[in-house]
């Protein structure tokens, strides 16, 4: 069904206020994909922070280069078929990861390729993304590491006491 001009200012002005809100962005191609999963991954985005946007190419083409993105071109080429577009807002990995997660379990949902700090990186970069940890668990990782050594450091003067005590 063609959209009305009202309408696809109002998709304009929707994606440029989420581009402008974004921290990262992934292109993703659902086709075949059935809507009842897309609902669920639009839910476990929207718990992470994160939004999903259905679009026409074109309508994001116009919003692109109003907000600003000038390598449309490269984003064009690797986009065969149908578009969404998985916005990062709070967190920039989550994108990467959810969608991870969820082309695994679905064989149609493809990872194009996405913005990152306001440079386009291909499909390879944003799985790389993907395999990164949870900010949480990496900074439990980091407490762990830096708890590590005064630990092992206690427990050798608690030994060391003990030793003392029993002589």
């Amino acid at each position: 069904m063609a959209l009305t001009k009202a309408q696809k200012t109002k998709q304009i002005d929707s994606i440029k206020e989420k581009v402008s809100q974004q921290k990262s962005v992934i292109f993703v191609d659902f086709a075949k994909v059935p809507s009842k999963d897309m609902f669920s991954l639009r839910k476990s985005l929207k718990e992470a922070g994160c939004n999903l946007k259905i679009a026409k190419k074109t309508l994001v083409r116009i919003a692109f280069g109003q907000s600003g993105i000038s390598f449309w071109n490269k984003i064009k080429a690797v986009i065969p078929g149908q578009l969404a577009l998985v916005f990062g807002i709070k967190d920039e990995i989550a994108p990467a990861r959810i969608s991870n997660q969820f082309g695994k379990t679905h064989e149609n949902f493809k990872i194009l390729g996405g913005i990152f700090e306001n440079r386009f990186i291909g499909k390879e970069k944003v799985l790389e993304l993907a395999s990164i940890p949870p900010r949480n668990e990496l900074l439990g990782r980091l407490v762990g590491s830096i708890y590590g050594p005064v630990t092992g450091f206690v427990r050798v003067l608690d030994k060391i006491r003990e030793n003392k005590i029993q002589k």
